[in-house]
């Protein structure tokens, strides 16, 4: 049986706002908008079981060692460098098997320390504070994003950065045969105004330096 929240059917899971209005049905996918954040929510009662979105995740081929791969986490990687400080300590949120991501950043001179709830799941990592957290293809898995995001509120040091990479939904005409949308585990689909939104909620500073990509500073 699939997990079902009720909170989520009704609320939007990103901003906790009650002002869901429906959007487009896909199969027997629903969809709803925020009209708060704008975030694109898919109801629970499609959410994927815990034990089903393992086995997707582990079809997802993504090898540190892959060229291609280590392309496309430049987008992140490459405006995130330049911002950090010298000798900068951080964690890799939701890495995955594979921890491409965090390679490249320690290959630049900084400390990556890994967590990911399935492969790597040392939760003392999120009690400590650190210089920045980085989140790839990660964020619209979440099934209660704004609880994560205080987390990561919580784990960044003054002056830290939170970077997020994750398909910007647009193209409202474009929604039912988005590649994006047919991942079954991705439930919740992200506007630039909705991390407008969260920069807003949490202090934060927000720059959008390239394609679907979210760096938020904390406050000094």
């Amino acid at each position: 049986m699939n997990r079902y929240d009720s909170f989520a059917r009704t609320h939007c899971s990103v901003c906790e706002n009650d002002g869901l209005v429906d959007f487009l049905t896909v199969g027997h996918r629903t969809y709803r908008r925020c009209l708060c954040c704008q975030a694109t929510l898919m109801d629970p009662a499609a959410w994927l079981t815990e034990s089903e979105e393992r086995a997707v995740y582990a079809l997802h081929e993504n090898e540190p060692g892959d060229p291609r791969y280590r392309r496309f986490l430049e987008k992140l990687a490459a405006p995130l460098l330049e911002r950090l400080p010298p000798g900068a300590q951080g964690v890799d949120f939701g890495c995955g098997p594979g921890p491409a991501l965090a390679a490249m950043i320690e290959e630049q001179g900084h400390t990556v320390t890994l967590y990911d709830p399935a492969f790597f799941p040392d939760v003392t990592v999120l009690n400590r504070n650190w210089d920045f957290v980085t989140c790839t293809e990660v964020v619209e898995h979440l099934h209660h994003p704004l609880a994560v995001f205080r987390q990561l509120d919580a784990m960044l040091r003054p002056g830290g950065w939170l970077g997020v990479m994750t398909c910007f939904q647009t193209d409202d005409s474009r929604f039912a045969n988005w590649h994006y949308r047919r991942d079954p585990t991705h439930i919740v689909f992200y506007r630039e105004e909705t991390f407008r939104w969260l920069a807003s909620h949490f202090g934060w500073t927000l720059t959008i330096p390239r394609k679907d990509v979210a760096l938020l500073q904390k406050p000094a």
